[in-house]
C-alpha cells in the first residue's frame, strides 16, 4: 500500500529567499516526513545553502521545532538562518 504524499507550504526568509528569488514553495513529501527534510531538499537544489544547515532552526505554523518533527498535510513550515543585525 503507497502513502499519498502530503503537501506544504514553505516561507523563506534572509539567504533562503535570495536564493530561491521567491517567498515560498509548495512542496511534496511522503507522509512522515520530519521537518529537517526540508532543509535536506533545498540543499540538495542549492548545495550552496549547506552552510546553513547546523544553524537554521524549523518553525511549523508559527511554532518553533526539532528538526525531527513530523510533517502534516498543510502544515505552513518557516526556516529561520541566523540573521546578522547592525
Amino acid at each position: 500500500m503507497c502513502n499519498p504524499a502530503i503537501s506544504i507550504t514553505v516561507k523563506l526568509f534572509a539567504v533562503y529567499q535570495e536564493t530561491y528569488g521567491v517567498p515560498e514553495l509548495v512542496l511534496e513529501f511522503p507522509y512522515g516526513t520530519p521537518v529537517s527534510a526540508v532543509c535536506d531538499r533545498l540543499i540538495s537544489e542549492h548545495p550552496e545553502l549547506a552552510q546553513w544547515r547546523e544553524i537554521t532552526r524549523f518553525g511549523i505554523n508559527l511554532i518553533f521545532v526539532e528538526p525531527n518533527t513530523v510533517l502534516q498535510n498543510g502544515d505552513e513550515v518557516v526556516l529561520i538562518p541566523p540573521v546578522s543585525g547592525g
